[in-house]
């Protein structure tokens, strides 16, 4: 008769197994050529550790999640870490503990948060969603990430906090930028969902402010499939946000003897203290976080290597094409490879792009473009400094393709070889 042990190792070996036969090999095929923008970065051990979540029946949010929380903080060197179900919770769950009347000089309605134009919607929804004026500034055209100069511009008597984005993992000019927070007296945010890995004269991006957030989407440096996790120093702050992260009830607090004491009279059980969400991961996510973590810093130097060699291959039509640039005492973790075709070059970007979906090379956008150009934001208050052109170039005029783990030298040679062909088609090279 077969023991629980024995036919548990049997599912786990049946899956590895599976991958193993060559379902998981996602390298590069001249014979049936395609550059995704993203592919897996999980397999066999991720899958088992989600498994296993699964047949002991402890799937919601529990010891596994704990247990990676505190791994991704001490990895990074951070005091707390709150993971969510999300990248976009994980924004969302920091500005609103930032607004909620139980913050230390939290935010109030009305409130301005300057946030830059090339950003993506869940950095300026929580925003809005939490009664606060986003202002919206533009960005340097060199790194793509706000430019320190138009938050200086943009700072009115309403100003309470600057959230930013270290676009595709290029860190922001994090000097200034501090500089001109702690001059002002603003809070600083940091949505790092789509630069994890990234740093900053040795410090992780999202070390800089009172809360960072990451995502660990399907597509990001490392994934927990959904996912997401918000980062502090402040333990208080740190409280508060486990508070609102589960319905408003102090389950999940490390302290949770002062709110006992405070209401002896209620079930301690079902104790609610605040408003709340349900932002709350799984443990699968958990269990796979765990497993991902130590292959991180591996991807991200894959992704470096890709981006140097792209750099330099594609140097030579610098006529036709801007790259974008690593910030100044920054580690670019390099979400994807940026590519903005200049405003003189003889053909649109559309065109390009065309040409290299044709090949099966998928692109996209860089994030959202100018989200004050986005129709959904003229349906709430918010204020534009400038005229915000060189995110609008941006938006126009650049794109992305896949730089991931899974970029090999043969999939790299076959996107030059792409583009080359596209100008050649034109008769410009």
């Amino acid at each position: 008769m077969p023991t629980e042990a024995s036919l548990r190792e049997a599912v786990f070996k049946s899956v590895r197994d599976y991958c193993g036969a060559g379902g998981f090999d996602f390298s590069f095929n001249p014979d049936k050529p395609i550059v995704r923008l993203h592919e897996p970065t999980f397999a066999a051990d991720e899958i088992n550790a989600a498994l296993e979540c699964m047949l002991t029946t402890r799937v919601t949010m529990g010891a596994k999640v704990r247990e990676f929380e505190k791994a991704f903080a001490s990895h990074f060197g951070w005091r707390h870490g709150l993971m969510n179900n999300s990248g976009s919770s994980a924004n969302l769950l920091a500005v609103a503990a930032l607004a909620n009347p139980a913050c230390r000089d939290g935010f109030k309605p009305g409130d301005e948060i300057i946030v830059p134009a090339l950003s993506w919607s869940t950095t300026v929804w929580p925003i809005i969603q939490c009664g606060l004026v986003p202002v919206i500034v533009d960005i340097d055209p060199a790194t793509f990430n706000i430019d320190p100069n138009e938050i200086e511009k943009a700072i009115g008597p309403r100003t309470r906090g600057v959230m930013i984005v270290p676009v595709y993992g290029n860190p922001c000019a994090m000097d200034a930028i501090v500089d001109v927070c702690k001059r002002h007296n603003l809070e600083l945010i940091e949505d790092c969902c789509e630069a994890l890995g990234a740093y900053y004269d040795g410090k992780p991006v999202g070390k800089f402010g009172r809360v960072g957030t990451f995502s660990f989407y399907y597509s990001h440096h490392m994934t927990t499939l959904e996912g997401g996790i918000c980062v502090t120093d402040d333990f208080d702050f740190s409280e508060l946000m486990r508070i609102l992260r589960a319905h408003g009830w102090v389950r999940e607090v490390e302290d949770q003897q002062k709110w006992f004491d405070e209401h002896p009279e209620i079930d301690r059980r079902f104790l609610f203290v605040n408003v709340g969400y349900n932002l709350r991961p799984t443990e699968l996510q958990g269990a796979m976080g765990l497993v991902q973590l130590p292959k991180l810093a591996s991807y991200v130097e894959r992704r470096r290597q890709n981006a140097a060699w792209f750099r330099r291959e594609l140097a030579q039509y610098g006529d036709f094409f801007d790259f974008q640039e690593e910030t100044p005492k920054g580690l670019h973790s390099w979400f994807g490879f940026p590519i903005r075709v200049k405003a003189a070059a003889p053909f649109k970007v559309v065109e390009l792009t065309k040409s290299l979906n044709e090949a099966n090379i998928e692109t996209r956008p860089i994030i959202a473009g100018n989200i004050a150009r986005q129709p959904a934001l003229k349906m709430y208050d918010h204020r534009t400094v400038g005229d915000l052109k060189h995110s609008s170039a941006v938006m126009e005029g650049a794109f992305s393709f896949g730089n991931h783990q899974a970029v090999d030298a043969g999939a790299r040679t076959y996107v030059a070889g792409q583009i080359r062909t596209f100008l050649r088609s034109r008769g410009l090279i």
